[in-house]
């Protein structure tokens, strides 16, 4: 028997509704779960790409050394070409040296970016090495400044655009934190100079200074990590659905007994 006034329809039941509503869940469940695969999967395919640069640039140091590029290569130089192992011979202007800010396994200082002028008038910056900042004048270490026909051997280098993170080259006050080639032939009047530049092996420099051979290389590779924890995070939404969706059933049979 109804209650007076109840009118004639008791209301629509609450099962649609809760069914409308594990329906919403399991969709908005699913397509997060897809994302955190996605980002999963992404990140197995960095590690891959990764993994292959480290080989591919482990290869390049440990080749013998060839030419370093002239001017006809120079419009092809690219990341394939950085860390390349090279040689080329010429004469050091250390008139036109620049120094670079750097922090080292010596500590701070910084580098030595002399112009070496190759035979065919053409000039590639030389990263010569590191000074520490009581040497940075090249009169105290005039022991150091080669003349006459040098060769130099070592790693080829693009150039490093602009500045360091949050610190910009400024030319005008001589100040440089990063290897803008571009940039620091423009400073020092040079024209015909290679897009690159020679950081020089760890062949010792009269006098100890400047010194070479502290290229670091180092590709930072956590996409494992980074893997491992979106397909976590899919794994742990999965169960979080799963244990939503039968408590509502358990719940819903529960309601239907009584």
């Amino acid at each position: 028997m109804r209650p007076a006034g109840s009118g004639g329809d008791p209301g629509p039941s609450p099962a649609p509704i809760s069914l409308l509503r594990r329906v919403v869940f399991g969709v908005a469940a699913t397509l997060v779960f897809v994302v955190l695969v996605g980002l999963g999967t992404w990140q197995v395919e960095r590690r891959a790409w990764k993994l292959d640069l480290i080989a591919q640039v482990d290869a390049r140091v440990h080749a013998p050394a060839v030419p370093a590029p002239g001017p006809a290569d120079w419009p092809r130089i690219g990341p394939d070409d950085a860390y390349r192992h090279v040689t080329l011979s010429g004469t050091f202007l250390h008139d036109r040296e620049t120094l670079v800010q750097a922090v080292t396994e010596r500590g701070g200082g910084f580098w030595v970016l002399t112009p070496l002028r190759r035979p065919d008038g053409s000039l590639v910056l030389i990263n010569r090495g590191f000074v520490p900042g009581d040497r940075r004048d090249p009169a105290s270490r005039a022991a150091g400044q080669l003349a006459g026909e040098t060769t130099v051997t070592g790693l080829l280098r693009l150039t490093e655009p602009k500045g360091a993170f949050l610190r910009a080259n400024d030319p005008k006050d001589d100040r440089w934190y990063s290897r803008d080639v571009a940039a620091i032939a423009a400073a020092r009047g040079l024209t015909d100079v290679a897009p690159y530049f020679v950081d020089a092996d760890a062949t010792p420099n009269p006098g100890g200074l400047p010194v070479g051979g502290l290229t670091v290389i180092a590709f930072p590779n956590n996409h494992l990590v980074y893997a491992i924890t979106w397909y976590g995070m899919a794994l742990m939404l999965a169960g979080a659905v799963v244990y939503v969706l039968r408590g509502g059933r358990a719940r819903d049979g529960a309601a239907e007994e009584h």
